[in-house]
């Protein structure tokens, strides 16, 4: 079962300039920031609030860093933007296959690490009303370092 939207993944050209928007504007703090290589990212995630299933709501900002990796692309086609919106969910590999069930394209045959050590997979946009989906499950300690 979903249970929170775990993040809203932004696209940007700059991490820092657009980390610094974040947080001046808005007082948002980083929470934790990793490069991906798999998926070819640096991102840092703010944290918003904590959730009352134990997880909390981050927004994750995310800059490529080869130009053939799935973000550089999109934004190539797109420019800075919402990039997709994660819910969170206690078990990434039950809620997938649910939502395979009902005729949902997922993009990873197994879910794959993501942010914070978490487990993540993919719905396709095109099966989502044009919203690329992420599941994530959390994982047990998500770290705070910057």
């Amino acid at each position: 079962m979903l249970t929170r939207i775990d993040h809203i993944g932004i696209a940007c050209h700059d991490l820092e300039k657009t980390v610094d928007f974040y947080t001046s504007t808005y007082g948002f703090e980083v929470f934790h920031t990793e490069v991906n290589e798999e998926q070819g990212v640096r991102e840092a995630m703010l944290k918003i609030n904590e959730t009352s299933d134990g997880g909390a709501s981050y927004l994750q900002l995310l800059e490529p860093i080869r130009e053939d990796s799935t973000v550089a692309k999109w934004l190539a086609k797109n420019g800075e933007g919402v990039h997709h919106i994660a819910f969170g969910t206690a078990d990434v590999d039950a809620d997938a296959a649910a939502i395979k069930d009902k005729g949902v394209r997922v993009l990873y045959d197994e879910p794959r690490i993501g942010s914070m050590g978490s487990r993540i997979t993919f719905l396709h946009p095109k099966d989502c009303h044009g919203v690329l989906t992420e599941l994530v499950t959390s994982a047990a300690e998500p770290s705070a370092d910057h």
